[in-house]
Order: C-alpha cells, then sequence, then structure tokens
C-alpha cells in the first residue's frame, strides 16, 4: 500500500468525512475504493473497444436496401 496526499476543498473535505461514515468506511478505504472501482471500469471498457476494433466488419442488412430520403422523414403532413 501506498500512502498519497491529496488536497481538498473544505466543502468536500466535510462531506466526503460525513459520507465515508455513513457507510462505515475511512475516507482513505472509500477513495481507494472509488479508485478501484473507476480503474477496473477504464480497463473494461478499453478491453471493450478494442474487442470491437478488432473484429471483423459486418454488413448491417443481407440486401441492398434504398433508404427513405430525409424530405420523406421529415414530411409533417402525412403525421396530421
Amino acid at each position: 500500500m501506498k500512502n498519497v496526499t491529496i488536497t481538498l476543498d473544505d466543502e468536500v473535505a466535510r462531506w466526503l468525512r460525513v459520507y465515508a461514515a455513513e457507510r462505515n468506511a475511512s475516507v482513505s478505504r472509500f477513495v481507494g475504493e472509488l479508485l478501484a472501482e473507476r480503474m477496473r471500469s477504464d480497463r473494461s471498457y478499453g478491453a471493450a473497444m478494442r474487442r470491437f476494433l478488432n473484429g471483423t466488419p459486418r454488413q448491417l442488412q443481407a440486401k441492398r436496401v434504398d433508404y427513405p430520403t430525409r424530405d420523406s422523414l421529415h414530411d409533417r403532413h402525412s403525421v396530421r
């Protein structure tokens, strides 16, 4: 374990102490768990992005279909 010093705004530090105490955790433990969760989230997002980008492209439709025109999509007369 490493010790790290952080600087917080007084209001944030006050809130953090109360928040951690309500969860029966120290400020140090709470911040450590918060950062560990962020690290896991970033790693899993990065891994998912790499899997997606390394995959082979897929065709969205099996056969060629003409998409509607912009004008037909925004025609409000047919909706009324």
